[in-house]
């Protein structure tokens, strides 16, 4: 007598065309996994009510939609300063919700993707993941240094997007309406105008890949990440709603503003429009031009249409980051020692002196951090095991402790 061959009870399909064959409880009857996929949207699309008219979801959702003024407050309690750059990504933001819920008609609200240029340790990633926290869409932060053309060794283009299908728990319709932040973007500049034999993999071919992403297109993303095979089953996500974010500090880019203002400034306001720039600030004056000059290639510059910039922290912006913030950087480590039963305080001589070496050694906000670690590591090692409940930080101690880090030596 023949065996019977087993198959799916709901869409009959042979047990050896189907990934999986969940049985039932009496070995009797099969569901495949497919017909459990198909199954699970029914629910997700009927459960609750949620079958409802378009216009009226639309207008709940604009209802919920955080002003640009709001988000940008959220952002002012976590980040010093950066006004214009708080305001370009609260605005941009606020157009990301109105755009995903654009009534259908002649006029097509097209997606503005947008790119910070900041120096290092002046808070393009805190703003990311700040900005993220009052999000009500998907929200993934991915760094460019990994990424490489398709075929070399190092992560695929498309492996942005698995990131995000992960923020958003696979729902890929949620994931199409997200918003990615790509860090690091300036390490993916082409390496230079002179021919070689060697390609550029991971910085011209790289940024070639990026355009139909940041566009808009139907792309096969890998659901678990890691290299493309044929026998892989690739997840289709149409990037047209998904917002890209971009942020690096372009190192040097200073001297192409430089180059760009001193060779386009002529007639009679030669003087006087020179003595108007601000010398210790050439980042306000950043263009589209200028990331070409650096290595961007045009294509993906018109593809980021919103440029700003961050400015550099100076004295009294690196003093407020160091207190003022929910997480600013003392405020964490009174709450480490208050774990242990003891109130840590700051004197303020021992703030600024953290602060004027900040600057000393051209690190910005992260370079706080890093200092007020090596002064503070020998009495995270001590106090848990002594019988102290009070513990002030003076400038004789930070400056002792300092120095015998080696820090200046080490930061040289």
């Amino acid at each position: 007598m023949a065996k019977k061959e087993i198959t799916c009870s709901y869409c009959g399909r042979p047990g050896e065309l189907c990934d999986t064959l969940v049985p039932s409880s009496d070995g009797k009857s099969y569901i495949c996994s497919d017909c459990i996929s198909t199954i699970n949207d029914m629910l997700q699309t009927y459960k609750g009510g949620q079958a409802t008219k378009p216009g009226k979801k639309i207008k709940d959702d604009l209802q919920k939609v955080p002003k640009p003024a709001e988000i940008k407050a959220f952002l002012d309690q976590y980040i010093i300063g950066q006004d214009d750059a708080k305001k370009y990504l609260s605005v941009a933001v606020y157009n990301h919700y109105k755009r995903l819920n654009q009534s259908s008609d002649d006029v097509d609200i097209e997606k503005s993707n947008i790119i910070l240029v900041g120096p290092t340790g002046t808070g393009k990633t805190l703003l990311a993941r700040t900005i993220a926290r009052m999000l009500d869409v998907p929200f993934t932060i991915v760094d460019a240094t990994v990424l490489t053309q398709a075929g070399y060794v190092g992560e695929d283009i498309e492996s942005l997007l698995t990131r995000l299908l992960q923020a958003a728990d696979y729902d890929v319709e949620k994931a199409e309406r997200g918003i990615v932040f790509i860090d690091e973007i300036d390490k993916i500049a082409r390496k230079g105008d002179n021919p070689s034999i060697t390609r550029d993999v991971s910085g011209e071919g790289v940024q070639q890949g990026l355009l139909k992403l940041l566009e808009g297109s139907i792309v096969n993303v890998p659901p678990q990440g890691g290299r493309k095979h044929p026998e892989q089953r690739m997840i289709p996500v149409d990037t047209k709603n998904i917002l890209f974010m971009c942020g690096g500090a372009f190192d040097g880019i200073e001297q192409k503003i430089a180059q760009r203002m001193n060779t386009h400034v002529v007639g009679f306001s030669t003087d006087s429009t020179r003595n108007r720039v601000d010398k210790d600030d050439m980042l306000r004056y950043v263009a589209p031009q200028d990331l070409k000059s650096f290595g961007l290639i045009p294509e993906i510059i018109g593809r980021l249409p919103i440029l700003t910039h961050l400015n550099p922290l100076d004295r009294n912006a690196l003093r407020r980051v160091l207190t003022e913030p929910k997480n600013a950087i003392t405020r964490q480590y009174e709450k480490l020692f208050a774990m242990d039963g003891v109130k840590l305080t700051f004197e303020g001589e021992a703030l600024d002196f953290i602060v004027d070496k900040a600057i000393e050694y051209k690190l910005g906000a992260r370079g706080l951090r890093s200092i007020v670690e090596a002064i503070m590591i020998d009495a995270m090692y001590d106090i848990p095991s002594q019988n102290i409940k009070e513990f002030a930080v003076t400038r004789k101690y930070a400056e002792d402790k300092l120095a015998k880090a080696h820090f200046e030596a080490n930061a040289v």
